[in-house]
């Protein structure tokens, strides 16, 4: 018998089962695949964005952008329960994966020069943020071909800094052969090469003629996997600030985070990974066992609680037919804003309908039927399953999943007591 089986291993998955195992209970998570973290920036969004347009202080904001959205998932929590779980991640990963503060967001480039809003992000990341007098080098790797440090440059000299300096950048383009003869190298692979110190000598030896002097230097995000303090390294040997450019999913620091949170979790939770939930059992309105399906094996795991968080489109824990329906494909729970028109034509103007479909919950984080009642007294939901907000839109997701899976892991420890 399981204290708690969790289901689904991104951000809200790992982190609950993080928290249920720091507090004494007995979990198992399970997950099909390895979850959504390394699609992400490796960054920690809580709120960047609201009617007024990109906003400063996402916890001073929230109450204000809930109230014209009364089912936003924020609408369960107060901000300083938000600031709570932020912190707690930041502590729980330390200072060489994350650093920031929740309630103030910096702007960091993008892969396309933009600057956007986020709370907490990693320490390589952290020259990025725009300065009045620095001036500024993009450097691109030849033989990595995703990322273009050009117009990277162009798009950052267009934008200005918090005190309305126009940001001084410019761009080149340097040839490190990562592996031999190979002339077209993923970002994997560069980051794993750089894990190693000769090849981080090397690299230095490449781009050090270029620089000029007083420059801080942006580079693609593959400085180091395993190695945490490799851009460090780059930066001492370099003589300059150096910081990272998050690039296209498969992303580095989205594969930092989610190796760091993956490994504390297998060290006090059961992990299962390529298992398929088949089915649960139910008795007197609250699930009992949880069947899964491993390589074809069956597996049935008895459990007193359960916590869904498989996430949302996708990974297809939230899937919709060719009728326009939309259905939890995991445990069949009820979706709310399930049906009628969830797509239109404007796809650059209003927030399509669909995105906000998903499992409505109370403030325990139990779903609702329709008649708002919890379909399972020991059924909880977190992360991107949740229904009312455009996440990807208003650079909420990580603080969703993160709010929404310690108060449901909370929940659990409080009635296991």
């Amino acid at each position: 018998m399981r204290d708690a089986v969790v289901i689904g291993a991104g951000l809200a998955g790992l982190t609950a089962a993080l928290r249920l195992a720091h507090g004494g209970a007995k979990v198992t998570l399970v997950t099909k695949g390895i979850g959504g973290l390394q699609l992400s920036q490796g960054t920690i969004d809580l709120l960047g964005y609201s009617d007024s347009g990109r906003i400063a202080q996402p916890l001073a904001e929230v109450e204000t952008h809930i109230a014209s959205r009364p089912g936003h998932p924020y609408s369960h929590f107060t901000p300083e329960f938000i600031a709570e779980s932020a912190n707690w991640l930041k502590e729980v990963l330390g200072p060489k994966l994350l650093v920031g503060d929740p309630r103030q967001n910096v702007v960091i480039p993008t892969s396309l020069g933009a600057l956007r809003p986020t709370s907490l992000y990693q320490p390589s990341m952290a020259a990025g943020i725009p300065a009045a007098g620095k001036s500024y080098v993009i450097v691109g790797l030849k033989r990595l071909k995703d990322f273009y440090p050009k117009i990277i440059a162009e798009n950052l000299s267009r934008q200005t800094t918090a005190d309305g300096t126009p940001i001084q950048v410019r761009s080149l383009i340097v040839d490190v052969e990562i592996r031999k003869d190979e002339v077209d190298t993923t970002g994997t692979n560069h980051a794993r090469a750089l894990d190693n110190a000769a090849m981080r000598e090397r690299f230095v030896a490449a781009i050090a003629p270029h620089l000029r002097e007083g420059e801080v230097v942006g580079l693609p995000a593959v400085l180091g996997l395993n190695d945490l303090d490799a851009w460090k390294d780059i930066e001492k040997r370099l003589g300059h600030e150096v910081f990272e450019i998050a690039m296209q999913p498969p992303s580095i620091p989205g594969m930092r985070l989610n190796q760091a949170l993956t490994a504390l979790v297998k060290a006090q939770a059961r992990f299962i990974i390529g298992s398929h939930v088949s089915g649960i059992e139910t008795k007197d309105g609250a699930v009992t066992a949880v069947n899964i399906s491993t390589a074809g094996r069956p597996t049935r795991i008895e459990t007193k609680n359960v916590v869904l968080a498989g996430g949302g489109f996708e990974s297809g824990a939230l899937d919709m037919d060719s009728y326009g329906t939309v259905t939890d494909s995991i445990l069949g729970l009820p979706i709310l804003g399930a049906e009628g028109q969830l797509l239109h034509g404007d796809f650059w103007g209003c927030e399509q309908p669909v995105f906000l479909a998903g499992l409505d919950v109370d403030d325990a984080m139990h779903p609702l039927d329709a008649n708002k009642k919890p379909v399972y007294s020991n059924v909880y939901a977190a992360g991107g399953n949740l229904a009312g907000a455009t996440r990807w839109r208003e650079k909420s997701g990580e603080g969703i999943a993160l709010a929404s899976a310690l108060r449901a892991a909370d929940q659990i420890l409080g009635s296991l007591k």
